[in-house]
């Protein structure tokens, strides 16, 4: 296929174009000029890319289609289109993390290692992707690039911090994204736009350079369905010596996909034992996807797990990571920073070493709490969040009286304190069709049992919702 672009092929996901790869029903050029195509379309509505190398990716398809034709694919991903978040290296691309105050003409020659690893896999590189500026809230916006929209109602957030790479895999701009989560900037927007999102075990995925939001940054996948974040895991978890606090390589987890969810001991917590004030309409959908895991099996215990709102404990960590980040910079350059970001810079600058150590005592005492926990259930299940999306362009919901990003993402930053595996599968719509989500929260390390969990949903349509209006 050369003469035109078939257009379906923006639909398809990672696994799908393999198959019609190896097949010869089309090639690696044809599925990345569709997906650039499709990114031209829909980028002005949703702002979800910050930059778009369409030069690079169509000679990266090309370099695949030769090495397809000649059944010497290159690895896992090999001519898969790929969208990166904007806070992760990528070689020849600057890095602008959505600020002014990043050069975009300084030396951009190291990939991360999740960026090494897409390249040693034969992955076509095709963007980098909107975030708040350094990822600091749950909402994507920022100075430098404006607003990033929600794919099913434009007027509506895309979430945060990685609310580019949702919007983009929501709206068919490439199969696959990897997003980065320090309090929920996977599962936050890949709730609200409707797709796959997970947090792995903290030091599953290799990061380089170090987050200044330090062990509360995990790296991961952003994808269609879990069988694609399972695929993409198997690739970006690959080791990388600049990562000291690298995991041991693990056992691929694709290949236990299948296994399924019966006899699995899983808690549901709807509110956190009262504790989150949840939307009937979440809260319903929630319920029947849990419904779904009963019937698939699993055995389903409504049980919360001993969590008083860490909130403080967070606030302690993230605040004193986003001072951190911003002291090279002058009184100047900090006037040009969000406004919200600068509030919390001062937070954290005015917290001292015992704030911190204060902090870290609490977040070891929850992590204790938990492993106690999944000492007798696999798996957790709440909501990922406790409301559908808001307007865009905006921290908190209009009229809510929340102050930050934390107060309506309850069920996510506890599990950035813990460094627990975590995922977002999507379970229904609201009355104006907005996406909900299903947060299902492993033991550390258990990464496998959450992909089969969500896995499951996937396979028996629980996680099936309507794709955005015009996509």
């Amino acid at each position: 296929m050369t003469d035109s672009t078939p257009t379906f092929l923006t639909d398809l996901t990672a696994r799908q174009l393999l198959a019609g790869y190896e097949k010869g029903d089309f090639s690696p050029l044809d599925a990345t000029r569709a997906v650039l195509e499709r990114i031209e379309t829909v980028q002005p509505l949703v702002n979800a890319f910050v930059r778009v190398d369409t030069e690079t990716a169509l000679a990266q398809a090309e370099a695949s289609t030769g090495r397809w034709r000649r059944k010497e694919p290159q690895g896992l991903l090999d001519g898969v289109p790929v969208s990166v978040k904007d806070l992760i290296l990528q070689r020849g691309a600057p890095t602008l993390r959505g600020s002014r105050l990043v050069r975009p003409d300084a030396a951009w020659d190291e990939d991360s290692p999740a960026v090494a690893r897409l390249r040693e896999h034969g992955a076509v590189l095709v963007g980098k992707t909107t975030t708040p500026e350094f990822g600091w809230k749950g909402v994507t916006d920022s100075p430098l690039t404006g607003v990033t929209r929600n794919p099913y109602d434009l007027t509506r957030t895309s979430g945060g911090s990685s609310g580019g790479s949702a919007a983009a895999v929501a709206l068919g701009a490439a199969p696959l994204s990897i997003g980065t989560d320090g309090g929920g900037s996977v599962r936050i927007p890949a709730s609200f736009c409707g797709i796959f999102g997970m947090k792995p075990t903290y030091g599953r995925v290799p990061l380089y350079p170090s987050s200044p939001f330090g062990t509360l940054a995990h790296a991961g996948p952003m994808t269609r369905d879990a069988a694609d974040a399972a695929l993409l895991m198997d690739v970006i978890s690959g080791a990388d010596a600049r990562d000291w606090s690298q995991l041991a390589p693990a056992p691929p987890v694709s290949g236990s996909l299948a296994e399924g969810v019966k006899g699995l001991r899983i808690a549901y917590s709807p509110s956190f034992g009262g504790q989150v004030a949840v939307r009937p309409v979440v809260a319903a959908a929630v319920r029947r996807a849990v419904s779904r895991l009963a019937e698939l099996g699993a055995y389903i215990e409504e049980a919360d797990p001993d969590i008083s709102d860490p909130v403080e404990a967070f606030h302690t960590l993230w605040f004193s990571g986003a001072a951190r980040l911003t002291q090279p910079f002058s009184k100047e350059q900090r006037e040009l920073l969000d406004p919200g970001l600068r509030e919390i810079v001062a937070a954290g600058t005015r917290a001292g070493a015992l704030d911190y150590l204060a902090a870290v005592d609490a977040r070891m005492a929850l992590g204790r709490s938990l492993g106690r926990f999944h000492a007798s259930y696999d798996l957790l299940v709440t909501p990922t969040l406790p409301i559908t999306a808001f307007e865009a362009g905006r921290e908190t919901p209009q009229g809510s009286g929340l102050r930050r990003w934390t107060g309506w993402t309850p069920f996510t930053y506890p599990f950035n304190l813990t460094q627990q595996p975590a995922a977002t599968v999507p379970c229904g719509v609201d009355e104006d069709g907005l996406p909900i989500g299903l947060q299902l929260v492993g033991a550390r390390h258990a990464d496998p049992l959450v992909l089969r969990a969500a896995h499951a949903l996937y396979e028996s349509d629980a996680a099936r919702i309507p794709a955005p209006t015009g996509s």
